[in-house]
This record gives structure tokens, sequence and C-alpha cells, in this order.
């Protein structure tokens, strides 16, 4: 990835969920909102830290690697 990259975080979240086989209803109750707002989530290439910290319980995986992977990335280049 050089700088020009960017992380898609919402479709990163939605691969995550479909690799385990759930659904999106089950990680909307999970996390306490709609179906519509989730959809909007895997839509987004941003999302607010305390959205992703209730996502990353939820699906025991922890999506803030993915940030600092890339952060790691782009000071070695």
């Amino acid at each position: 990835m050089d700088t020009t990259d960017k992380i898609h975080i919402g479709e990163i979240i939605k691969q995550e969920l479909a690799g385990q086989g759930r659904s999106i209803t089950w990680l909307a109750n999970k996390i306490g909102c709609s179906r519509e707002n989730l959809y909007k989530i895997f839509g987004r290439s941003w999302i607010h830290t305390d959205m992703l910290q209730k996502i990353s319980i939820a699906l025991g995986y922890d999506f803030f690697k993915v940030y600092t992977k890339w952060y790691e990335r782009q000071k070695n280049q």
C-alpha cells in the first residue's frame, strides 16, 4: 500500500462478517444499531472509534490493527 491508498474500513468489516458466516442482523443486534445503519457503515471508508470498538468486540477481530499495519507501511516507505 502506498500513501495514495486508503483504508475502506466498512468493506473490511463487511468481509470479516461474511468470513465468519454471521448475518447483518446478528451484528446489528450485537452492537445495538439498525440493519440500515450497518449498511451505511459498510459503505463508509471511515468510522467513529467507539463504533469500531463495538464491532471489534462483537466480531472478536481487532480492526484497529488495520490502521496500525497501514501506518507501519507508510512509515517505512
